[in-house]
């Protein structure tokens, strides 16, 4: 039996993963804990769960994602207000865990970066959990240049400062939540890369849902823009709830809005700050959303078709996957309007070569295996250590 620690950052599309795996590797006699944020891992893994607070930046600061930065701007921006001072404020608690707990192996998230610096400084083997496959992808030279400065800076503080690994990415085992067949050859990546595909899992019920008000004999559209954009999100959803009023007599729509603006009407639109989204998807027939690799992934799982609308950081090339997958349909989030939102929703609803190439999807992220692969290959990892036990 290993000791297997996730550390994530509070960020739900980033714990999502791990749930399922955790299950797989603890229905296999595996002690499993998490390092994070415990009012939002918390509800995500259910109970029993072994958890290890840690602190992190004030999630309800409007100034923490600027909705209006894009590009290198928005990339350097996410590091210096949210990903940097969450590695710092992460690290005691981590460090705690580690020692506590005494893991064999540590998967650290892409953008909890605090897991993979305590881990080289303790000496415990770690894994990288991608959650998309656009974190692996080169940045401008002048970012990732900008960046190394960054993570030498916070190696200093909370690492091994003779160290230099690439916290970001494993040099023994990257878990990425993606198939080759979006995200490109594997061997690209790197020869530690594995694409596991999504791990879709039971989660725990958050909230509860009205399902008698779904109509049987209309199509359901889920419309979210998932959450961590609220507020930049408020005029493309009221315009998303147009477009699907204009068609009410053949849809109805479930609208995920956190900011509150949106209302109930009648028997056509239906708002709510939360879903149990997985439940959802088994009774819609398309998905509108932000490109969000959590969303996309469970949406393609469910062979549901999508109009994305992407915001910034990954979601641009996970819109660009899913419309070279044949699987959905792309529009600018800052110029959809309802028309351009129902005629989108429109093609993926009525044309069956959408619906059939997000099914396509669905299967072959069935046949990468999921939680069961990335089980296997952390096993793998714990077997067989580059490291010793903690120091």
């Amino acid at each position: 039996m290993s000791g297997f620690l996730f550390v994530v950052p509070p960020l739900v599309g980033h714990i999502n993963p791990t749930v399922g795996v955790a299950a797989e590797l603890a229905a296999r006699g595996h002690r499993v804990a998490w390092a994070g944020l415990p009012e939002l891992v918390e509800p995500l893994v259910g109970e029993p769960a072994t958890l290890f607070p840690c602190d992190s930046p004030a999630l309800d600061d409007p100034a923490l994602l600027p909705s209006s930065l894009r590009g290198p701007a928005a990339m350097k921006g996410l590091w210096e207000r949210f990903l940097e001072p969450l590695a710092l404020e992460m690290a005691p608690g981590v460090c705690a865990a580690m020692r506590e707990f005494q893991p064999d192996v540590v998967i650290a998230d892409q953008q909890a970066v605090a897991g993979a610096l305590v881990a080289e400084r303790l000496g415990v083997p770690w894994a990288t959990s991608a959650t998309t496959p656009a974190g692996l992808a080169p940045m401008l030279p002048k970012v990732e240049a900008w960046l190394t400065g960054v993570i030498h800076g916070l190696r200093q503080r909370i690492g091994d400062p003779d160290s230099t690994a690439d916290p970001r990415r494993s040099d023994r085992l990257v878990l990425t939540f993606s198939i080759e067949a979006l995200a490109g050859p594997a061997g690209s990546f790197g020869d530690q890369v594995r694409f596991v595909g999504p791990s879709i899992a039971p989660r725990p019920s958050v909230c509860d849902f009205p399902w008698e008000w779904l109509d049987p004999g209309r199509a359901t559209v889920l419309i979210t823009i998932g959450t961590a954009h609220a507020e930049a999100g408020v005029r493309f959803l009221a315009e998303c709830a147009d477009a699907a009023r204009a068609r009410s007599g053949r849809l109805q729509a479930v609208v995920v809005d956190r900011s509150g603006t949106l209302r109930d009407s009648g028997d056509d639109l239906l708002v709510r700050p939360f879903v149990p989204q997985l439940a959802l998807l088994e009774r819609c027939a398309a998905v509108v959303c932000h490109a969000g690799h959590n969303t996309v992934c469970e949406a393609l799982w469910h062979g549901l078709p999508l109009v994305v609308a992407p915001i910034r950081h990954d979601q641009p090339t996970i819109a660009a996957q899913v419309v070279e997958a044949g699987a959905g349909l792309r529009v600018r989030f800052g110029r959809a309007t309802a028309d351009r939102l129902g005629t989108a929703l429109d093609s993926v609803l009525r044309e069956p070569d959408y619906r059939a190439a997000a099914e396509r999807v669905g299967r072959s992220f069935r046949a990468a295996g999921g939680a069961a692969a990335t089980a296997a290959h952390l096993e793998d990892l714990a077997a067989h250590p580059a490291t010793g036990r903690l120091r």
